[in-house]
């Protein structure tokens, strides 16, 4: 199937091409055949940039860009869908060779020092200054920047967020709230969460006490959440009160993010380096301690298995990244899923201890062998910043720019996640950091001293930084 991916990839540049041609040259060379000017002419005169990217999902995007800009401009753009494997390599081989480079490529901001180092990568032209916080979140900023440089543009980004059963929420708010008022008639005072409870209460009183719970029924703290898990009695169906993938650092870093430290807020700075602290201990021992509540099997559950059991109705709350609010858009729509739900930002790991999910961020790079990045910079910034409001619709990716704007609904509450997440450091020698703290949470989850697991983390981060 790979081969058939690469032929309409193919197909799609040499239709680009053709339109852009078309696009741009049909006003121009009814000009100029009056002064015995051809096309052809025309059309060598033409800057052409080449825009390099391995995720399918942008093509549609980045097609729409391309031509948007090249009329704008009267220049070429041409995208070139390459092959993830090996991905900077390509870049710096076709730029060395001179083989048509790419002037533009996409970049995830964990790669940007390599490039940055290699000379693939140039601090950025921003001529409009919108590689700020006034046109995009911290985290976006904190993820292109590099020793106080700005070496690309942020386009895109991932993140987690707490996915929530709204219909069970509301049942168990009623749940409480009957309880409360069977407890008011009680002269001994409030009944076990198990215990019968007079079911002909005050409709309005029983309404206006269930709005109470559930106005504050979304977690604030982990607490909040077993808390929930001890009061609930679970409707028919209902397998577990929450359930995410365990085996995944991108799902488990929230617990730590505020208190691992790695190079900063810009994973840039290798003095800036903390991974033991107290903090960090007491969040990982709470982590320890959830697998006695949600006994999730870290060999068997997958991210894709928790959001199958959560449209299924066998879960209240489940973690998930951007992609999780198409997916069940659908399934709302064919009627898989036939409950209310809604997203909210992760809850903190205790009343003192901070959450702070990882996110991604994919940049728009320059090539510092580029021989147009000046033009390459214009079209850089009009990718990531004017033409974002198109890229959540066409790719299914969620836009770091503001001006992309977001509704009421899901990416909302991502973006706002985003805005203070952690973002992948730069740093080489802390490249193999998140496969070890993978290791480190799954080791912890079953059953691993807390202490011993992190000290030995921060002596095998330390040994590499020197």
């Amino acid at each position: 199937m790979e081969w058939k991916k690469r032929i309409l990839a193919a197909a799609a540049v040499l239709a680009l091409a053709a339109a852009v041609c078309y696009g741009g040259t049909r006003g121009m060379a009814e000009e100029k055949t009056q002064s015995g000017e051809g096309i052809a002419s025309w059309f060598e005169e033409r800057d052409t940039l080449y825009l390099w990217y391995s995720d399918e999902a942008l093509t549609n995007y980045l097609n729409g860009a391309s031509v948007a800009f090249g009329q704008r401009e009267h220049v070429r753009v041409i995208p070139v869908l390459t092959s993830e494997g090996e991905y900077l390599e390509a870049v710096n081989q076709a730029s060395l060779e001179g083989k048509q480079p790419p002037d533009v490529y996409l970049l995830s901001n964990d790669s940007l020092e390599k490039a940055y180092l290699a000379g693939l990568a140039s601090e950025i032209q921003d001529e409009g200054q919108i590689c700020s916080e006034e046109h995009f979140p911290a985290a976006a900023v904190s993820a292109v920047t590099y020793h106080g440089k700005r070496i690309g543009y942020p386009l895109f980004y991932e993140t987690s967020a707490l996915i929530y059963n709204e219909t069970y929420l509301e049942q168990w708010a009623t749940q409480q709230a009957e309880r409360e008022l069977a407890a008011a008639e009680m002269e001994d005072g409030e009944p076990s969460a198990a215990a019968e409870v007079n079911t002909e209460f005050d409709p309005e009183a029983l309404a206006a006490r269930t709005q109470e719970y559930l106005a504050d029924a979304l977690p604030e703290t982990v607490d909040d959440i077993l808390h929930i898990a001890d009061t609930l009695d679970a409707p028919e169906g209902m397998s577990g009160v929450m359930e995410w993938d365990v085996s995944d650092i991108f799902y488990n870093y929230w617990f730590v993010g505020n208190y691992m430290i790695v190079g900063g807020d810009s994973g840039d700075d290798p003095e800036n380096i903390r991974l033991d602290s107290e903090e960090a201990v007491r969040c990982l021992e709470v982590y320890k301690a959830l697998n006695q509540f949600f006994s999730i099997e870290s060999d068997t559950v997958t991210y894709d298995s928790t959001l199958q059991d959560f449209i299924d109705g066998k879960i209240l709350f489940t973690i998930g990244t951007t992609d999780a609010a198409a997916r069940l858009a659908a399934a709302k729509e064919d009627g898989s899923l036939a409950f209310a739900y809604g997203f909210s930002t992760m809850p903190d790991v205790s009343e003192d201890l901070a959450s702070r999910s990882l996110s991604v961020t994919n940049a728009v790079v320059v090539n510092g062998y580029s021989p147009h990045r000046e033009l390459a910079n214009r079209f850089a910034a009009f990718l990531a910043d004017e033409y974002a409001v198109n890229l959540y619709e066409s790719s299914g990716r969620a836009a770091a720019s503001r001006s992309a704007g977001t509704d009421d609904g899901p990416l909302s509450v991502f973006a706002l996640e985003y805005e203070d997440s952690v973002p992948l450091p730069k740093m080489m020698e802390t490249g193999n950091y998140w496969m070890q703290l993978e290791i480190l949470f799954s080791k912890v989850w079953n059953g691993a001293d807390v202490n011993e697991m992190v000290q030995e983390l921060a002596a095998q981060i330390a040994l590499q930084l020197q």
